[in-house]
């Protein structure tokens, strides 16, 4: 039994005008953008060599979503981690990994919307957000231990690592001192942008 749904083929051309030929209309990114909401599938094609541009269109458009004033997804502090991976030994397991990870958090995207309203619902601010921030937080401690796990299966080496760090219990690191004095001080920043939106009286 064939897929009735096959990818829309958007084809880019010299002069960086995106042709949709499901439609047989141009379009814009943030016409791929909105594509993407709705859960089209799509791939894009340089409409010259044939080769498949997809993820630098879809780099393109976070690029642009990014510039939107109010809609920045990425922190600075991420951006900087994610750079530092490229070329090192590590870089293999990130897209795993970061595939993992929000494939959790759209599975369980209603809890966390339940949780922010309630937060924002409630009054002070300051206790139920950062007690909404405390389950993101568990939930992400969760979700490495999960991807541990799967990566224990497929290569005994990281679950012999993983097992022997558990037994230590050493005290926490340096770098992950770092890590959350860095989530603290995005937290705060965090506050100080709800209470900006706060209706003063």
């Amino acid at each position: 039994m064939t897929s009735d749904k096959q990818p829309i083929t958007i084809k880019k051309y010299a002069n960086r005008r995106l042709y949709n030929t499901g439609t047989s209309a141009y379009v814009t990114l943030e016409d791929l953008a909105d594509m993407v909401k709705k859960a089209e599938d799509f791939v894009v094609y340089d409409a010259k060599t044939g080769e498949d541009i997809t993820r630098s269109v879809l780099t393109q458009i976070i690029f642009e979503q990014e510039g939107k004033g109010g809609q920045a997804l990425l922190p600075i502090t991420f951006l900087r981690q994610l750079i530092r991976f490229y070329g090192d030994s590590m870089q293999m397991l990130v897209p795993s990994y970061l595939e993992f990870t929000i494939d959790k958090l759209t599975s369980e995207q209603q809890k966390f919307r339940d949780q922010f309203a309630s937060s924002f619902g409630a009054s002070p601010l300051t206790s139920p957000t950062r007690q909404m921030f405390s389950s993101l937080e568990e939930q992400a401690r969760k979700n490495m231990a999960m991807f541990n796990q799967a990566l224990g299966m497929f290569s005994p080496f990281s679950a012999t690592a993983h097992s022997s760090s558990e037994k230590t219990e050493e005290p926490s690191p340096p770098g992950q001192k770092a890590d959350i004095e860095d989530m603290k001080r995005q937290l705060d920043d965090l506050q100080r942008r709800i209470d900006a939106l706060k209706p003063k009286d």
